[in-house]
């Protein structure tokens, strides 16, 4: 039995702050140990990715009592932001890192961090095809340590839908990056057509932001039709998707977008931005066709307009509809994430036989 050690962020299973990221790992870590693999974790306290003293040397001290050339897979938030930990390790053990998102783009001091602690690596697992063109991009790392393991996603009944498809969905932690603010604001320029939103997501992470949000909601006089209903998982989770109409998703960035793929498992369509991996989530359909629409990210009125065709088009409901639910054919099962990541692991070299 092959033994693989995870370092990952200890709040992976906090229920009070659920995370695509999160949710990838721990369906990856069941998969893997499911197929024979003897999964060790070690989940690190940290503000990842911006740990202090004493959390660095937690991190130095869990990799310190891992075995020479043992194989250790890192979660990108912690491995991206200590390279001057990773880096000494790196000279034993058979590292490997998971990347859910490029750390580089947020500064300066970050992405060179990253850059070495990728280097370092003898190989870099991401969750898109965006992100591994980011990360060649960023850091010109060798093409053959670059590898993608698509998130999967669990088949699931589809959404009845309703006639008016009112019933507005968004599912993302309520911050600035997720964009419920230009959600808001396009929202507030159709009260006179029906519609209701549920907005599901963690509120704990930016106070300050949601209570601006709902400052702007109550101002915009939309307070009572969007509701911003607090984290949701399992089976509440599975209701709210079950009750929606159409995902909407006006985030600033997204590397991949899981519950892109979560509501198109419903054959539910999905409104969302352009940025960065959402293309890639949202696919298209065997026909060709898109399950959804995309909108430029930060931008309000083509927010708006798009909302408007939706629930002012009967045709178009229709045909995103059925576009939506041929597209559930081709999504990818988390069997498929989990032996791309096994094979990765599996081939991760030596020290002595890394290429440079």
């Amino acid at each position: 039995m092959s033994v693989l050690h995870v370092v990952l962020p200890n709040d992976i299973d906090d229920p009070a702050t659920p995370s695509g990221g999160n949710s990838y790992d721990r369906r990856v870590l069941r998969g893997l140990a499911g197929s024979g693999w003897s999964v060790r974790e070690h989940p690190v306290p940290g503000a990842w990715p911006r740990p202090d003293a004493t959390e660095r040397a937690g991190l130095d001290r869990v990799l310190a009592g891992v075995p020479d050339g043992a194989v250790v897979l890192v979660d990108g938030l912690v491995a991206s932001a200590v390279p001057e930990v990773l880096v000494p390790q790196a000279e034993r053990l058979r590292l490997v890192v998971l990347v859910h998102m490029p750390l580089g783009d947020e500064s300066a001091d970050q992405r060179a961090a990253e850059g070495t602690a990728l280097a370092a690596a003898t190989a870099v697992v991401t969750t898109s095809e965006w992100t591994r063109r980011r990360l060649r991009d960023l850091y010109a790392l060798p093409a053959d340590r670059l590898h993608v393991a698509l998130p999967g996603v669990e088949p699931a009944p589809v959404a009845a839908g309703s006639a008016a498809g009112s019933e507005l969905l968004c599912v993302a932690a309520v911050t600035p990056h997720k964009g419920h603010d230009v959600l808001a604001a396009a929202l507030a320029t159709l009260t006179e057509l029906t519609w209701d939103c549920v907005c599901v997501g963690a509120l704990t992470r930016d106070p300050g932001f949601v209570a601006g949000l709902r400052r702007q909601m109550s101002g915009d006089g939309i307070a009572d039709r969007v509701r911003l209903a607090g984290p949701r998982t399992g089976d509440a989770l599975d209701a709210a998707y079950a009750r929606a109409d159409l995902l909407v998703l006006p985030s600033h960035g997204e590397t991949y977008g899981m519950v892109v793929t979560e509501a198109l498992a419903r054959g539910i369509p999905v409104l969302a931005t352009s940025a960065q991996g959402l293309p890639e989530a949202l696919g298209r359909a065997p026909d060709g066709s898109l399950p959804g629409l995309l909108v430029p990210p930060g931008d309000p009125p083509a927010l708006a307009g798009a909302l408007r065709r939706w629930l002012g088009d009967g045709d178009l409901r229709r045909r995103l509809r059925r576009s939506a639910r041929d597209r559930r054919t081709t999504l990818t099962g988390w069997e498929k994430t989990v032996k791309r990541v096994a094979d990765v692991l599996d081939r991760a070299p030596s020290v002595s036989g890394r290429s440079t």
